[in-house]
């Protein structure tokens, strides 16, 4: 019997969580364009921003190229959520579940992109992925440093 666990990071967004959850839901593949992490985004069926869709990442993680195929498992437009749940790829070598929940929400006027990792790991020797949530944590950082404008230079 594996174990469950669950990680959750919420992230400063200062270039507006509409940006993101409008990047994530609908063009995931410009994710690549942001950060030199993110390799791709490929449709295998469906279409970006609905669910039932089934889309492939192609990333590198920990200094290893790595893939993740995924569904869209739910979209909540009213919340700014959007889940993943994994079908195959390097993670579920390690990992019998995995979900991967996004969620824009703003607080005191302050836009905080959420990361919530939900798995059951296949043995007792498999580590929680806190790396991965680390992951996540600078690809937000890169896409808000893609999404804000330069300050002009005159």
């Amino acid at each position: 019997m594996g174990l469950k666990g669950k990680l959750i990071a919420a992230v400063e967004f200062k270039a507006g969580g509409d940006v993101f959850h409008e990047l994530f839901r609908h063009k995931p593949h410009d994710v690549s364009k942001a950060s030199p992490t993110v390799h791709g985004c490929d449709l295998h069926e469906g279409e970006f921003g609905h669910v039932g869709s089934v889309i492939c990442w192609r990333y590198n993680h920990d200094e290893k190229d790595k893939r993740a195929k995924q569904v869209v498992q739910k979209i909540d437009e009213e919340k700014k959520l959007i889940e993943f749940k994994m079908l195959e790829g390097d993670l579920m070598e390690e990992y019998k579940t995995f979900l991967i929940t996004i969620h824009v929400e703003t607080k005191e006027g302050v836009d905080l992109v959420t990361w919530t990792l939900e798995y059951e790991m296949l043995n007792d020797d498999v580590g929680h992925p806190i790396s991965l949530l680390s992951y996540f944590i600078n690809i937000t950082k890169e896409i808000e440093t893609h999404h804000t404008p330069k300050p002009s230079v005159e």
